[in-house]
């Protein structure tokens, strides 16, 4: 059932305050955020924050952004996971959202809409402007002591930089699968994600970071499984950099096969990471997180057996084309200087 909100009697400067209004989308037209109230517990059932998961808004308050601003939230901490696709990212930030530690934002869409201005034209210091102003929406405290961590789409991620430099004492998480468990998964899910691989890395050469030496029919020629590898050398290659750029005090690296493997230790680490006031009840309650042993997008139980059991799937259905574009792939990478181990490992 869709949540109908409180009454909205028209004080502006309390709806901004309050993080249960959560701005959804930045009208750049308007220079405007839309507000739509969602309760914690529907946060905790929307695998990502968009329409398709919180279902049809009751009420949407667009808010002049100075407004927004002038209302005078207070800013939790703010923390990042930062991915590169099918790497256990919605888990992980679900298993952080525990009341009174942190809150998790699954893929907000204010985070998208910043990617698909900055794509339309607009100028990149007002997207700065407007970014910076974004973030301030998103690290509204739930609650007193806790921090907000958010896990944006990786549509985002040439934006990462920037978030980081907007955010001087915010930490990040850069995760990402394995390059032949990544191919895998895009082999699995089938059609839709092979075009979904294509889509990103068009996002990509929109961003000017495919420079990899194809020309554009060399990407014409290439199959679906290396445009997907493709799109995760460049995401690969953008980790390595931030990560060399902000050193061990700020990112950590962390890739899903650890993480689904070593769950409890791995999610005490990020916790560590991010600096969060862990107390023994908090942390039994982030241990005992039903994130952990369900299925990120279907809510079903699911086991590091069955997620072994897909991947068994996709080597016997798909194994000769995964071998081939990853030795392809390595190919890539070493002419390009892409190593395939991130620096700063979260020590698990």
């Amino acid at each position: 059932m869709t949540d109908t909100g409180p009454d909205f009697a028209g004080d502006i400067a309390a709806l901004a305050r309050d993080p249960l209004w959560h701005a959804h989308r930045y009208d750049a037209t308007q220079d405007a955020f839309q507000f739509r109230h969602v309760p914690r517990e529907q946060h905790a059932r929307a695998t990502f924050l968009t329409d398709e998961y919180l279902g049809a808004a009751a009420r949407i308050v667009p808010v002049p952004r100075p407004q927004a601003l002038g209302a005078g939230a207070a800013r939790a901490p703010l923390h990042f996971i930062f991915h590169s696709a099918f790497c256990a990212s919605t888990m992980l930030v679900r298993a952080l959202d525990v009341p009174g530690l942190a809150m998790g934002l699954s893929e907000p869409m204010l985070c998208n809409d910043m990617m698909g201005w900055r794509w339309r034209g607009a100028d990149r210091r007002q997207v700065a402007a407007v970014l910076d102003a974004s973030l301030a929406m998103l690290q509204r405290p739930f609650a007193p002591g806790e921090a907000v961590v958010v896990k944006p789409s990786n549509v985002f991620n040439p934006l990462i930089q920037a978030v980081m430099a907007l955010r001087p004492d915010s930490r990040a998480v850069l995760l990402h699968a394995p390059l032949p468990v990544f191919l895998g998964s895009v082999a699995r899910k089938g059609l839709w994600c092979r075009l979904w691989a294509r889509e990103l890395l068009e996002g990509h050469l929109r961003e000017g970071l495919v420079d990899m030496g194809f020309g554009p029919a060399d990407l014409f020629r290439q199959s679906d499984l290396q445009i997907a590898a493709l799109g995760w050398l460049v995401q690969h290659r953008l980790f390595g950099q931030i990560a060399q750029a902000l050193g061990p005090g700020r990112v950590a690296a962390l890739d899903s096969e650890m993480l689904t493997g070593r769950q409890q230790a791995s999610l005490l680490a990020v916790a560590r990471h991010f600096g969060l006031g862990l107390t023994p009840d908090l942390q039994a309650r982030m241990l005992a997180s039903p994130a952990l042993t369900s299925h990120s997008k279907f809510g079903q139980a699911f086991s590091a057996e069955d997620r072994a059991a897909e991947q068994d799937f996709a080597r016997r259905a798909y194994g000769d084309e995964i071998d081939k574009v990853h030795g392809w792939a390595l190919e890539v990478a070493r002419a390009n200087a892409i190593t395939m181990e991130l620096p700063h490992r979260l020590p698990v």
